[in-house]
């Protein structure tokens, strides 16, 4: 129950982008509004990943995932009957909010209910989770309007999270086990305020020129991105001096560790250019080919379908294999993207999705092959105490690599769609440049981890070794 309930959250991040133009049309939104309602859930979950991971740990996960689980069903029941552009941007907000604390749960639960050596498979279901999620939303979301009509349909898109939210909060009532934190000492049992401030603080600073790139004109926007800055290293002088007599909200002492800081700062760049994709090739494909929302669903479907069938596989071969299996993943997710790139270069029109559909297959492959290893080796390391902050900082990097990635995508995009004078396919072509980019960036992280690991180990003793058998306790 608690992968359908992160599924059910994460499927939010993409289900609604190909719903946009229905929104839009219905609410009469004007580009601001719109802005909020696809970034706006972004911003508030990227907010809340932490300290709500750090709350799970410190008072129980179960109480927590079920708090935010009808949270997030009372939102997406709001955000179906929506009158106005600010009701629904509201409950977006609300939404991505009771994200965040669902999420962090679902990885700290893993933790708490196997044993180091029988993870790999959780988290490769988790990860697995992660990517199909993203990669099916926009399917899923065109045949709901195909289903019920623009006007219902986007509607529909929320309104669909109900039932599913209320049969997971019953199965968790009923299954899921009680943590043993009430017993822990007070120490681990401190919440850090401060900390949950500042760090608030400068992922909000961070967030807001990135989510409002598009709406906010000019450079002055940028300098919020030094203050985040200034605010983050403030964070982390707290955390060191909270960390000394008490728990702190993040132990950086994590980020020593090459498996956790690597593997986090993997899935920051990995994430940077994987959800980039879905949101200027949607684009693509609604405003300059003209595609219906089911179409454009079906056109990314072969993504969909290649991470599913990787993912399967990556959970279960990951302790045999570790990081070199993600640093092929990313391989091949650059080539299937570059593919993509040549592709839509030779093939004009509407059948250019279509033509599309083998190297978008292969990119998908190799996606399955980086989300479920990498968060398994990622975390591997982290004890039990510390697992649901350990994974709410590692999804906290992701949906910051999302913001940036948009940003940064989205801003070539539309920078060469206007140079161009309307030629979206060279646009999507220059954009997605921008997403092979970070992709290779992060192939770059992960080989020298894999090179760092090889030369730590002479013997021959790779990371690939003992990363199952290394998580604590």
């Amino acid at each position: 129950m608690a992968l359908v309930a992160g599924f059910m959250t994460l499927l939010d991040v993409s289900i609604v982008n190909v719903a946009l133009p229905s929104i839009r049309a219905d609410l009469d939104l004007g580009s601001g509004q719109i802005q909020w309602v696809l970034s706006g859930y972004a911003l508030t979950f990227g907010l809340v990943l932490v300290p709500a991971g750090r709350f799970g740990d410190a008072r129980g996960r179960r109480g927590v995932f079920i708090a935010g689980v009808a949270l997030f069903t009372l939102a997406s029941a709001a955000a179906g009957l929506a009158g106005s552009g600010g009701w629904l941007v509201a409950a977006r907000l609300v939404q991505g909010a009771a994200a965040g604390v669902v999420n962090p749960q679902v990885s700290g639960l893993i933790q708490q209910l196997f044993e180091p050596s029988e993870r790999g498979r959780p988290f490769g279901m988790l990860g697995a989770t992660i990517g199909i999620s993203t990669a099916v939303g926009p399917l899923l979301g065109g045949l709901l309007i195909a289903v019920f009509g623009p006007e219902q349909g986007w509607r529909a898109i929320f309104s669909i999270n109900v039932p599913i939210g209320v049969l997971a909060i019953l199965l968790a009532w009923r299954w899921m086990p009680r943590a043993a934190a009430d017993g822990a000492p007070a120490r681990q049992r401190s919440l850090d305020p401060v900390g949950v401030a500042l760090l608030g603080a400068g992922v909000l600073l961070l967030l807001l020129p990135l989510v409002q790139e598009r709406e906010w004109h000019g450079n002055a926007k940028w300098l919020l991105v030094v203050a985040s800055a200034a605010v983050l290293a403030g964070f982390l002088t707290w955390e060191r001096r909270y960390g000394r007599d008490r728990t702190p909200l993040i132990d950086v002492g994590l980020f020593r560790v090459r498996s956790y800081g690597l593997g986090t700062l993997i899935g920051l760049l990995y994430f940077a250019g994987f959800p980039s994709l879905f949101f200027i090739y949607t684009l693509f494909l609604q405003n300059g080919e003209k595609y219906s929302a089911l179409q454009a669903g079906l056109a990314v479907t072969p993504f969909a379908v290649g991470s599913a069938a990787a993912s399967a596989v990556g959970g279960r071969i990951v302790a045999r294999f570790g990081r070199p299996l993600v640093a092929a993943g990313l391989a091949a997710v650059a080539a299937g993207l570059g593919a993509t790139i040549v592709v839509l270069g030779a093939v004009d029109g509407p059948s250019a999705g279509w033509a599309a559909a083998l190297p978008l297959l292969v990119a998908g492959l190799g996606s399955g092959l980086v989300i479920s290893p990498n968060q398994t080796l990622t975390l591997s390391q982290v004890p039990v105490r510390r697992a649901g902050s350990a994974g709410a900082v590692l999804q906290t990097g992701q949906r910051i690599g999302t913001a940036i990635g948009i940003a940064a995508a989205g801003a070539v995009f539309f920078a060469r769609l206007a140079g161009t004078r309307g030629d979206w396919s060279q646009a999507l072509r220059t954009a997605l440049l921008v997403t092979i980019g970070f992709v290779l960036v992060a192939l770059a992280a992960a080989i020298t981890d894999v090179v760092a690991s090889r030369r730590a180990e002479p013997g021959g003793n790779t990371e690939r070794e003992r990363a199952p058998a290394g998580a604590g306790a």
